[in-house]
């Protein structure tokens, strides 16, 4: 069965899509830690990150960093953190998480946002975006 992410990249499921190319994908996170959290993810459905081929790993990597220096530039922040827990979805994820403080890395506190906001902060990464 195809996991919610899949269901995301397929058009199945709405997101706030920042960008994608023809391997990964990343969108704001419904339930984010804080204002601009994103998950970058590789468009193959692969559980635990450390099964991905070498080239889609890094190809993660290169690709999240990109979307991570918009984030930066778009919501203020002292730095953008980087993570990959994956345990509530079956499908490798990295969350870009900016951070202003320690708890916003924590996963303890979440921050609500309207349809508008949401498309709104979208918006803003992608304007940061250097293609």
């Amino acid at each position: 069965m195809a996991s919610i992410f899949t269901k995301i990249i397929s058009g199945e499921i709405p997101c706030y899509k920042i960008a994608e190319n023809d391997d990964f994908f990343a969108f704001l996170d419904i339930n984010p830690n804080a204002k601009g959290h994103t998950l970058c993810i590789p468009k193959k459905e692969v559980n635990k990150i450390m099964d991905l081929d070498e080239e889609t790993y890094l190809g993660l990597m290169a690709f999240s960093r990109k979307i991570g220096r918009a984030l930066e530039k778009a919501v203020a922040c002292k730095r953008v953190g980087m993570t990959v827990i994956g345990l509530e979805v079956p499908h490798v994820h990295v969350h870009l998480i900016p951070l202003n403080d320690m708890k916003d890395a924590t996963f303890q506190q979440k921050v609500a946002f309207t349809d508008v906001e949401f498309k709104a902060i979208a918006e803003s990464i992608k304007a940061e975006l250097l293609y």
